[in-house]
């Protein structure tokens, strides 16, 4: 519930302020709709990226359960369902990952479509009309963003049951395209197409200017010609007493300069560098510690496709219901699965061992 609540908590807050915020007023006006979804859906991308990865954190996990500091029984089983939590991240990832794409696909037809020749630095195209294609594949976020969404399908394709029952190799492999995903969404993010306005003090957003219209030779209304008597192109003296209520009426206000847009610092370094970094000194640990060389005393064949194989492994320690995770080279350089010990090591006895039901093409 916390999880759920923290997702639409994240989209609506998103949501409003690039549709009431008066720093994307110009931008909004470009795009609509589509700049809202687009970057809505971004946060709550932003922030299951940063959560799928903590419970593939094994060592981690393995150690807040088997501690004193997690003494509630009910957080330890929380602890346990981290695999469902992990696919919910990922589903989540996939469906959101979907409307952001097609709100993009609006934005890219928008700045071509609605091309600003007022404010030139707001757009992302370089002339009203250009095809929105160029705009998908010739720029750094756009043919990130679509190489990401192959890499996502591929995943998400190959995570499947049918996929993983039949040949787990190609689940695996292409699971572990998640690092390539990783540092394409670190370069999308880089991009700075969409862009905020810097100076609301100065130039608020919809408002007059007197310098800009005189400059423009445009006919200006009969109620600004007792407030600008002489048409001339020198800018506006800024001693010239403005009527109070002209300026505070909801009609019109006066602005000194011109808006200026700034591209945003990307935020999603924030979300992920974390718990990315802490995934791969786990997995460095786990290499390192698999290093080790681990000695087979024996293997019994059991009925029912049942094999139990017997170790031994220099300080090895283990208490009962702990799992170990089984890799073997010779079948798969990456590939390995956890399974639960049959036999703990004693203080006399250090062989140790697991029970292996045979189901598929690894065991």
């Amino acid at each position: 519930f916390f999880w759920l609540s923290l997702n639409v908590w994240l989209f609506g807050k998103t949501f409003l302020l690039y549709n009431q915020g008066l720093q994307y007023y110009y931008l909004h006006q470009m795009l609509g709709l589509g700049l809202c979804i687009s970057r809505a859906s971004a946060s709550v991308l932003n922030l299951n990226c940063c959560l799928v990865l903590l419970p593939m954190c094994r060592v981690l996990l393995a150690f807040l359960r088997g501690s004193q500091k997690v003494a509630s029984k009910k957080t330890r089983r929380l602890l346990d369902k981290s695999k469902t939590f992990h696919v919910t991240c990922g589903v989540t990832i996939c469906i959101f990952s979907v409307l952001h794409v097609a709100a993009h696909l609006v934005n890219a037809l928008n700045f071509s479509e609605n091309y600003n020749e007022e404010f030139v630095t707001l757009n992302a195209a370089n002339y009203r009309g250009e095809d929105p294609r160029k705009l998908l594949f010739a720029s750094v976020p756009g043919l990130t963003g679509v190489i990401m969404v192959l890499v996502l399908f591929l995943m998400c394709t190959a995570s499947t049951y049918a996929i993983r029952v039949s040949n787990y190799d190609i689940f695996w492999y292409t699971h572990n395209l998640f690092f390539v995903f990783y540092m394409l969404l670190m370069l999308h993010v880089s991009g700075g197409v969409l862009k905020y306005q810097t100076n609301l003090e100065e130039h608020p957003p919809g408002c007059f200017n007197p310098n800009k219209t005189l400059r423009q030779n445009l006919t200006v209304p009969k109620a600004f010609e007792e407030l600008f008597p002489d048409y001339t192109t020198e800018p506006f003296p800024e001693d010239l007493p403005v009527p109070e209520p002209f300026v505070q009426n909801s009609f019109m206000r006066v602005c000194s300069e011109e808006p200026k847009f700034q591209s945003h610092f990307p935020e999603t370094w924030f979300w992920i560098s974390g718990p990315l970094c802490l995934y791969c000194v786990e997995r460095l640990y786990r290499y390192i510690r698999s290093n080790k060389p681990v000695t087979i005393t024996s293997v019994i064949s059991h009925p029912s496709n049942v094999l139990e194989v017997r170790m031994m492994k220099d300080d090895f320690e283990a208490r009962p219901g702990q799992y170990v995770i089984l890799h073997c080279p010779r079948v798969s350089a990456l590939e390995s699965h956890p399974f639960t010990l049959t036999m703990c090591p004693t203080d006399t006895k250090a062989t140790f061992g697991v029970h292996l039901k045979v189901v598929g093409d690894w065991t």
